[in-house]
């Protein structure tokens, strides 16, 4: 008798691990705008209040050197959905760098999203936010594996009304202090699924909105498996924050908006504890490049970090990353990690197929979040120009081009091909101040070998963000 009850209870515990292997999570990646590696209390910022991510990342994990596909829009976006450097896909271009309101063409039918993999799988999927990767409905997010949307196609300054400019150079920041603008000074459409439903959109209650959305997709969706793409507009130029939030922040109007989105991320794990899904839901959060200095007190900051949007100096493309739920083993990573790699990542922890018919250059980071096992990932490439202009390996890292971003300061804008390459040693030095070249020449052939390689095995498709309607 005794015998049998063993066997029984060996069964079941058996049983019990093997349901556990067989639950897939939900996933929730939110993808801010504009926001610097140094925007939040967790990350060092003084004056900005953020208490609910920095609970997220004390719970969770904090990675301190996770990069964006780009230091730009458009081709980050594509790197984090489809897990493919955005070289690969026509989205990183030489003269546009992002797809404005003319643009002819958005994200290939042919490239395969984070969403269509877990749609085919059994999930639910909302993107809710700014896209930025093809205006025109055969672009739009459904047609990408997504069951909803709910959110702006393209950044919030664009489509310009009144002749109200937000370029740099201009004097935006200074012209309304900690005010807001106009929300109509922009003529930017809100899309749910396919359709226009309000232009332009009140750009003062769009985090709150968006929050909401998300918040509500939880709830018509706890029954069933989820993938939710939440992207913020913000806090990209020009700055909103709704009423409940003006005012609030010592850092002024940017520290009100960066509040605002850190209590909708406090909704966001309210509505899953409530619903007792917090243990089987992994949230995401991290930015899609650096800051937009240009803007001074209405742009972000890089903390420690040189320079920021735009350049592929640390402060470009070093972004924030919080993985939070499930079974992430807590801690502070300092392992290297990109948006890319959250595509694999998912794929694994939902049991889904991988994508095996093309190069792929996200690496799954599942064995460090759930472990603490090294990363896998040893090099992070920096774009520009559909040209590598820097690639670090490991702890260093060589710069072969450099140019400023935006002119800012002015005469800073001019592209340095070098003779010799730049060294640096990222771990000693993030800011990039100490040049190491030549005391290292052997690193910088490991390097050379690495583009060397990659080059070899690039395809690189037309630039899809030089075709613009009307233009030459």
């Amino acid at each position: 008798m005794k015998k049998i009850i063993s066997i029984v209870i060996l069964f079941l515990l058996h049983s019990c691990d093997q349901s556990k292997l067989n639950i897939k999570p939900n996933f929730i990646i939110v993808f801010v705008d504009d926001m610097g590696y140094g925007d939040l209390g967790s990350y060092g910022h003084p004056t900005i209040k953020t208490p609910n991510l920095d609970k997220m990342a004390h719970e969770g994990q904090k990675w301190t050197q996770f990069y964006s596909a780009s230091s730009v829009c458009t081709p980050s976006r594509a790197g984090l959905l489809t897990g493919r450097l955005p070289i690969r896909n026509g989205l990183i271009g030489r003269k546009h760098r992002v797809f404005f309101p003319d643009s002819k063409h958005g994200l290939p039918d042919s490239e395969i999203t984070i969403a269509e993999k877990l749609k085919k799988n059994g999930y639910k999927t909302a993107a809710i936010g700014k896209w930025h990767l093809g205006h025109k409905k055969e672009y739009l997010p459904l047609q990408h594996g997504f069951d909803y949307y709910y959110g702006i196609p393209y950044s919030n300054d664009m489509d310009k009304i009144n002749n109200e400019t937000c370029c740099p150079g201009s004097q935006y920041w200074q012209k309304y202090e900690n005010e807001r603008p106009e929300s109509t000074n922009y003529n930017v459409p809100l899309i749910e699924n396919n359709e226009i439903i309000e232009r332009p959109v009140d750009q003062t209650t769009i985090t709150k909105r968006f929050s909401d959305k998300a918040v509500e997709f939880i709830r018509n969706n706890k029954e069933d498996n989820f993938f939710i793409y939440l992207a913020h507009n913000l806090p990209h130029t020009p700055l909103y924050a709704s009423d409940d939030f003006i005012g609030k922040s010592k850092r002024g109007l940017y520290g009100d908006v960066i509040e605002e989105i850190d209590y909708g991320m406090g909704l966001i794990v309210e509505e899953l504890k409530k619903n007792n899904l917090d243990k089987n839901t992994i949230v995401v959060f991290t930015s899609d490049n650096g800051p937009w200095l240009p803007f001074e007190s209405h742009s972000g900051s890089a903390g420690l970090l040189r320079e920021g949007k735009g350049s592929t100096w640390e402060g470009g493309q070093r972004i924030p990353g919080i993985f939070w739920g499930a079974d992430i083993s807590p801690g502070v990573v300092s392992d290297l990690g990109s948006t890319m790699d959250i595509f694999p990542t998912l794929l694994e922890m939902s049991n889904t197929s991988m994508v095996d018919d093309r190069i792929m250059d996200g690496i799954s980071l599942k064995n460090t979040l759930l472990n603490h096992e090294p990363s896998k990932r040893e090099t992070i490439f920096y774009y520009r120009s559909r040209e590598i202009y820097a690639v670090r390996f490991g702890k260093y890292k060589a710069h072969f081009i450099t140019q400023g971003a935006y002119n800012y300061p002015p005469g800073s804008d001019k592209k340095k091909v070098l003779k010799k390459p730049l060294l640096y040693n990222l771990n000693i030095d993030p800011s990039e101040k100490y040049d190491i070249a030549d005391k290292n020449p052997e690193i910088l052939i490991k390097i050379n070998k690495i583009v060397e390689i990659h080059k070899k095995n690039l395809i690189a498709p037309e630039d899809l963000l030089n075709d613009r309607e009307g233009a030459k």
